[in-house]
């Protein structure tokens, strides 16, 4: 009895080993529906999160196919592309982000670990300001507490920044009300405001300043997976996070949450592959959001 227990611990231990190569070197397609009377003409938008300079195929090209075959209207990076370590290599990063400037609108909202690399140049260099200006001159428009207007969509895009306190292990640090005005001004009525923040914490205060859409990142999905339980555990150490990944509604708004594309310190995914998301907007009478069925790459 107990060599067939020894067997079965192996085996499950296997699959287990498995699993977690192959959801740490695949990402899925991810798709999600809305229609809101505010929006003047249908629109794609793609959102790229949490790569923390995982390639996918030589140079990315994958995860590059992948995003070009989607024909978006707008590319939103929900920040942490790249990852703040003094190894890092930005490269790929920003030869994906390049390519992808060259055929599409590319907004890029700012991270925890972008915003941590360009506050500490005595620790990491000087490597992000090269990064950004490569960035800047292909065409890619930073959105570091600040806002562009799309008028043919009748959107106002936002970048929110939130300093590096917010995204303390210890606990969760509360964001002052005045925040978002503070750092992006008044949500004016009429507009779709469409949001970047990196954090999802705070969805309540981001529902609350205006934003009919949020898109944000950072949790990686919990990292493990559990069936009805869903992350075990956040990047910031916090077990089973409300706010994992997907689709979540607050007071008539919504925030969708990529679970990332990739994994910094602990090279780790389980039941929980990487997330290519795909947004379908559109104008109508009723506002409603829902998931579409995901595709493996």
């Amino acid at each position: 009895m107990q060599s067939v227990m020894i067997w079965i611990l192996l085996l499950a231990a296997i699959v287990c080993c498995g699993i977690i190569r192959y959801d740490t070197h695949h990402f899925h397609i991810v798709r999600y529906q809305l229609v809101n009377p505010k929006l003047k003409k249908a629109l794609r938008v793609v959102v790229l999160a949490d790569l923390h300079d995982t390639v996918y195929g030589t140079d990315n090209a994958q995860l590059y196919a992948a995003v070009k075959e989607q024909k978006p209207d707008l590319i939103l990076i929900a920040g942490d592309m790249v990852t703040a370590s003094r190894r890092a290599d930005f490269g790929a990063s920003a030869a994906l982000l390049e390519a992808l400037a060259a055929e599409f609108p590319v907004y890029y909202g700012m991270g925890n670990h972008e915003s941590r690399i360009a506050e500490r140049s005595a620790e990491y260099g000087f490597r992000y300001e090269e990064y950004r200006r490569r960035l800047l001159s292909a065409g890619v428009v930073f959105l570091e507490d600040d806002s562009v207007i799309l008028p043919q969509f009748h959107i106002v895009l936002h970048g929110l920044e939130l300093e590096e306190c917010y995204y303390h292990q210890t606990g969760k640090k509360g964001l002052p009300p005045d925040c978002l005005l503070n750092k992006l001004g008044t949500a004016e009525g009429g507009y779709f405001h469409l949001l970047i923040a990196h954090n999802p914490d705070y969805f309540s205060q981001y529902a609350g300043w205006g934003a009919d859409l949020t898109v944000s990142g950072h949790v990686h999905g919990g990292i493990v997976r559990l069936p009805v339980l869903g992350g075990v555990i956040s990047t910031s150490f916090r077990l089973f996070p409300k706010y994992d990944g997907g689709l979540f509604t607050f007071q008539g708004t919504a925030m969708v949450i990529s679970r990332g594309l990739g994994s910094h310190t602990i090279p780790l995914r389980m039941f929980n592959p990487g997330e290519c998301v795909v947004i379908d907007m559109e104008p109508g009478e009723i506002q409603n959001v829902h998931t579409c069925k995901a595709g493996e790459v």
